[in-house]
Formats: C-alpha cells, sequence, structure tokens
C-alpha cells in the first residue's frame, strides 16, 4: 500500500510540474500574437514608402533579441535584484549552466525563459513604433537588444524578482509588469526620440503641426487588436504556477485567473471608452484599450473590478492628452507609444499606490503603499530615459542613429528593403506618400 501511495505521489506531482510546462508553452505561444500585432500595426501606420521596413525591423529585433537574453538578459535579472551587486546564486542563469538547455530534471527554466523572453521583445516592440519612418534598421536593433535584453530585465531584478530591492524594501506591487515593461520602455523611447528628431513634414516652417497619416489605418487597428489578444499570454504569464498548490503573483501573495480575467477585460473596455470619450479618433480609441489594460496593471490581482474599470477609463482619456502634450513639445511619436506604455504605466503604479496603500505582502515584506509605488514609478522613467538617451545620443554624434534626409524623402522601402509593398498600379494612400 505505501508503495502504491508513493507511485501515486509521484503521478501527481509529475502531472503537475508537466501542466505548469503546458501553461507557461500556450502563454508564450499568445504572446507572440503581440509581435503579430505590432507587425501590422506598425506597418499599417506607416506611409507607403516606409511600410515594408516598418515590419522588417520588427522580425530583425525580434530574432536578436532572442539569443541576447539567453546569453545576457537571464543572467541580469538573476544577478543583480539587490541593485548592482552581483548575486551567489546567478551562475545558475549563467548560459553554460545546466539549467540552461534540455535538462529532464529542469521543467521550470526553459519555459520561464521563454517568456521572460517575449516580454523583453515587447519592450523593443513599443520603441519600433515610436521610432517608425526615420531610425536607421541597424540602429533599432541595436537599440532594441540593450532595451529588451538588458534594460528592462533590470527593473524585473528590482521590482519583480521575490529579493528585487523595490520589493524587499518598499512593497513595490507591479504584477502586470506596467512599471518593468511598459513605464522602463516607453522612457527610453523618449530619451531615443529626444535624439532621433521628428520626421520631415512633420512640423511646419512656423511650428504648425501636420497629421501623417496612416496608409492603412484598418490594418493598424486590427494589429492593435491582436496586440489585445496577445496581452492575455503576457498577463498569464505574470502569474505563478505553483506544482502542487494554488496560484500566486510573482510576489508570492494569493490570486487566480479568474481575478486575471475580471480586470483584464475591464481595462480594456474602460480604456478604449476613456480613449474615445477624448478623442473621437479610432486610432487613439484601439490605443486606448492598451493603455487601459496597463493602467490597470500593477493592481490587477486586487482590484475590484468597478476600479479597474475607473482606473483605465482614466488611463484610456489620459493617452491622447499626452500624445498631443508631446505632440505639442516637438516630439514626434508616431503611434503614442510612450503616452500608451510610459504615461499610462506611470498612472498604473501611481493609481495602485492609491487604492493599494496598506495592501500586505507576504512574510516579513513591507506593505504595498503610495510612496512605495511613487519611488518605484521614479526608478522605472529613470531606468528606462537614461540609457535611451545616452545610448542614442552616442549614435546620433557617430552618424548612425537616422537615415539620412534624401533617403527619409524618397522612402527608407527603396533603401533598406529590396522589395516593394504593393507592385499593382493601385497604391493605397498614393497620395500620403
Amino acid at each position: 500500500m505505501e508503495e502504491q501511495l508513493s507511485q501515486l505521489q509521484s503521478t501527481v506531482e509529475l502531472l503537475s510540474a508537466v501542466d505548469m510546462e503546458i501553461y507557461y508553452w500556450w502563454c508564450t505561444a499568445i504572446m507572440f500574437l503581440i509581435h503579430a500585432g505590432f507587425l501590422a500595426y506598425e506597418m499599417g501606420a506607416s506611409r507607403v514608402k516606409n511600410s515594408l521596413t516598418a515590419g522588417v525591423k520588427n522580425i530583425l529585433a525580434l530574432a536578436y533579441l532572442i539569443p541576447a537574453f539567453y546569453f545576457v538578459g537571464w543572467w541580469i535579472y538573476n544577478a543583480f535584484p539587490g541593485g548592482f551587486t552581483i548575486t551567489e546564486g546567478a551562475s545558475a542563469a549563467a548560459p553554460w549552466s545546466s539549467n540552461m538547455g534540455p535538462n529532464l530534471s529542469d521543467k521550470g527554466t526553459g519555459v520561464f525563459w521563454a517568456a521572460f523572453t517575449l516580454f523583453g521583445a515587447t519592450t523593443a516592440s513599443i520603441l519600433s513604433g515610436a521610432a517608425i519612418e526615420r531610425i536607421r534598421l541597424s540602429a533599432y536593433v541595436i537599440l532594441a537588444c540593450v532595451l529588451g535584453a538588458g534594460v528592462w530585465i533590470l527593473g524585473g531584478a528590482w521590482g519583480w524578482h521575490p529579493d528585487g530591492w523595490l520589493l524587499t524594501e518598499l512593497g513595490y506591487h507591479d504584477i502586470g509588469a506596467a512599471g518593468v515593461v511598459h513605464t522602463v520602455a516607453g522612457f527610453f523611447a523618449l530619451g531615443v526620440l529626444i535624439n532621433l528628431g521628428a520626421r520631415v513634414g512633420k512640423y511646419g516652417p512656423n511650428g504648425e503641426i501636420n497629421d501623417i497619416r496612416p496608409h492603412n489605418l484598418p490594418m493598424a487597428l486590427i494589429g492593435l487588436m491582436l496586440i489585445i489578444v496577445g496581452f492575455f499570454g503576457f498577463l498569464g504569464g505574470c502569474i505563478i504556477y505553483n506544482v502542487g498548490s494554488d496560484w500566486t503573483t510573482i510576489y508570492g501573495n494569493p490570486t487566480n485567473l479568474s481575478a486575471f480575467g475580471f480586470n483584464t477585460l475591464m481595462g480594456f473596455a474602460g480604456g478604449v471608452i476613456g480613449a474615445y470619450a477624448i478623442s473621437r479618433e479610432p486610432f487613439w480609441m484601439m490605443s486606448g484599450a492598451l493603455a487601459g489594460i496597463i493602467s490597470a496593471a500593477a493592481g490587477l490581482d486586487v482590484y475590484y473590478p468597478p476600479v479597474a474599470f475607473l482606473v483605465a477609463f482614466i488611463g484610456g482619456c489620459l493617452a491622447p492628452i499626452g500624445g498631443r502634450m508631446l505632440e505639442k513639445a516637438g516630439i514626434d511619436d508616431a503611434v503614442g507609444a510612450i503616452s500608451v506604455h510610459g504615461f499610462a504605466g506611470v498612472w498604473s503604479l501611481i493609481a495602485s499606490g492609491i487604492f493599494l496603500h496598506g495592501y500586505p505582502n507576504v512574510g516579513d515584506l513591507p506593505d504595498v503603499t503610495f510612496i512605495g509605488q511613487l519611488i518605484g514609478a521614479v526608478v522605472m522613467m529613470a531606468l528606462g530615459f537614461v540609457p535611451g538617451y545616452g545610448l542614442s545620443l552616442a549614435m546620433k554624434s557617430l552618424g548612425v542613429l537616422r537615415v539620412p534626409e534624401e533617403v527619409e524623402k524618397i522612402g527608407l522601402d527603396a533603401v533598406e528593403v529590396p522589395s516593394v509593398a504593393y507592385p499593382e498600379s493601385s497604391i493605397p494612400a498614393r497620395a500620403n506618400q
């Protein structure tokens, strides 16, 4: 009898471990839809003469970032939770570790690494949209790898790791990566755009703002909807499947997928309605869906659904307002990425500080506080902006950040991509080339 019970227990544990692998496997697969969405979104948002380059740079960045995260990113996450001092356990995440490859005794590292790699790829795609139509393909790939395999994951080590200093010292709560992914990427993009400059023709001689319209708005809207679908994999990857026990957040707090189901959908709805109320513009309306989910993301596991809707509604309202403010300030963010991801990410952390103040963390970890969330927001803003600005400034000084003006006028596709997006005689939005 004891032998049978032991075998039964072993079987149950094995099946639970396999279920965990399967769960993160499909989260990662669904997250790939984010990049299908960004591909369509940015190609549609570009003018005809730049549409293929917008797509190609997304594909290339994803391909380069995957090995970069393998060799560097996963190690950074495990090496620097306490700041800039390397922890003792970092060697287990080094690329030569037995955990970093096929290992029948390790059913967690590979699927977690895959999910985190796709988180990093999302940060790169956020930068991609902001910089379309004038950044060099090579410059973007370099910036994307630095952001996706280095910068954001340092924020992840500080704010997501169980030993991260923002958590252990300030009680930082950011279950849906509003800070460690979206704020960092949004402000990295802001730093880059300051040095990259506006597209030719965006501003008139007297400072008037000219509207540069997408060549295929329906494609952009479909792309945005695909990103929303992919977010269910993204947010699903933010919850911990514990073998033999219940779900927890990345911080160890108890939760379940029902909480995520309620508040992800309420975030979507609130963001769409808020952005539509302010702009009435389809592009911002769908971007507001993203802003709404991101706004609710930091407290996704805890919010009462109407609170998630309210937070998302405010985030949806703020997105087009923030986009217009940047435009007036001379920042040409082609798809509103800084507002949708960076500003909404900051609002998410502040809102969670307001509504979750005093919420207890597990064990001896500090409670969630408004000040802790506010400091966390400032840290993530600085972590994104400083390297984004510094690296792009160096590239600008070397003359390798932006394509020459004559190339921009004829279109990046003519130089960067040996193909034609629309070879037939009828070209969409010909007048907008």
